[in-house]
């Protein structure tokens, strides 16, 4: 059973000093890889479904949190007001105030929506430190998020094109959803009263995921402050179960921040807003990578793609020159020379690097490379440039898989 903590460690991943503080994890070299890659694949398939991203500040002053309800209904878990002159500002808990504001800057019309805002961006949590564990529960998150901004009629497409896209996500992470819930409020929880909204948001989540032919259970006592949502549910090698992609139908922050679109009537409208994240927060996402694949990333997102293992020193200039040529072409690749021990202990060492690529004495007489594969398959030697196409369209492919037959 794969932890993620210990792989962390092991893998020169991620780490923690108690001076930073508990719940506040660093990304070393390698994993700051992980974590870029992942983000910018995020980045490109949110842009490729039309969505715009956007920047905003990770404090924001106590009346926001007034505003969206967050301070009433999840006060408890936000960290504590700091006074900056005659004004009280807090760390954000949530992106979703800011994309209300940014949103309400300008007069939208009919015609821009769906209007679809996505960040990568920072908020943070007091969680106490009971509850904190690697990369699953921390207190500084960065969370893929995004809100559309649509009509009614608009609202079930947008909120079903979310979940497509948390699943073609999902296929090429190589993860695989639990299950999808639906989540409902329950008995004594702090919620926003206002029975016909959510009656509303129910009515069209359960439609959306009708709609999209997914089984789903329902719970109580599982939705956000402000409405229901539908959680895709993942769970760890130990059978334990977490919330990793989110999608929401929102009628209460419009109403709050009081948003509006002309219609074609001329006359004010108010939008619905959609919440969805792909992946939630990159921590929990990278955690979950990790103790799924056993470190094994898929090869698109592994930190070192390429490991060129001459056999002696004689071939480490072929090795060198293979390298430079992979990373030319934009690919993850390092050399492991004899000084770093027998070529039996260098094939080990990098196990979890998804190719390598055997340079002997034979093989760079010829211009070739002998390619090992993770899975423990040996394709046959072949010129290494073209080791290099091939890992080339693998990985602009995504997806888990290490070869294709042509």
């Amino acid at each position: 059973m794969h932890d993620h903590r210990r792989l962390g460690r092991e893998l020169d991943l991620f780490d923690t000093d108690p001076l930073m503080g508990a719940g506040l994890p660093y990304w070393l070299p390698d994993g700051a890889v992980v974590r870029h890659t992942l983000e910018e694949y995020i980045r490109d398939a949110e842009r490729r479904a039309g969505y715009r991203h956007v920047y905003s500040p990770a404090l924001g002053k106590r009346e926001l949190y007034e505003i969206s309800g967050h301070w009433e209904h999840y006060g408890d878990d936000m960290f504590p007001p700091m006074d900056v002159g005659a004004e009280q500002v807090l760390l954000r808990p949530s992106l979703c105030p800011h994309h209300a504001l940014i949103y309400r800057s300008r007069s939208h019309s009919y015609r821009e929506l769906p209007l679809r805002m996505a960040e990568l961006g920072g908020m943070y949590r007091s969680e106490l430190s009971g509850v904190l564990g690697g990369l699953t529960r921390v207190r500084s998150i960065t969370l893929n998020d995004a809100h559309i901004f649509c009509t009614l009629e608009q609202a079930v497409e947008e909120a079903r094109s979310a979940l497509e896209l948390i699943g073609r996500a999902y296929a090429d992470l190589g993860i695989r959803a639990a299950r999808y819930r639906l989540s409902l409020p329950g008995e004594g929880g702090k919620y926003v009263a206002d029975p016909e909204l959510w009656r509303r948001a129910t009515a069209l989540l359960r439609e959306v995921l009708d709609g999209s032919g997914v089984a789903y259970e329902e719970a109580e006592g599982e939705a956000a402050f402000y409405g229901p949502k539908i959680d895709v549910q993942i769970t760890d090698p130990a059978g334990r179960e977490a919330t990793l992609s989110t999608v929401q139908i929102d009628f209460h922050q419009p109403e709050r921040f009081d948003l509006h679109y002309i219609g074609p009537d001329g006359a004010k409208h108010r939008p619905v807003m959609v919440h969805r994240s792909i992946i939630g927060s990159v921590e929990r996402a990278v955690a979950h990578l990790l103790e799924e694949h056993g470190g094994a990333f898929p090869p698109w997102l592994a930190p070192v793609q390429l490991m060129v293992l001459p056999v002696g020193e004689e071939q480490s200039e072929a090795a060198h020159a293979l390298a430079g040529r992979a990373r030319e072409l934009g690919l993850r690749a390092e050399v492991a020379g004899p000084g770093q021990g027998t070529l039996a202990a260098r094939i080990r060492s990098a196990r979890l690097v998804p190719y390598q690529a055997v340079i002997g004495g034979r093989e760079a007489a010829a211009g070739l490379v002998a390619p090992r594969l993770r899975d423990g398959s040996r394709p046959d030697t072949l010129p290494g440039d073209e080791l290099l196409r091939r890992i080339g369209d693998r990985v602009a492919a995504r997806g888990p898989g290490l070869w294709d037959p042509s």
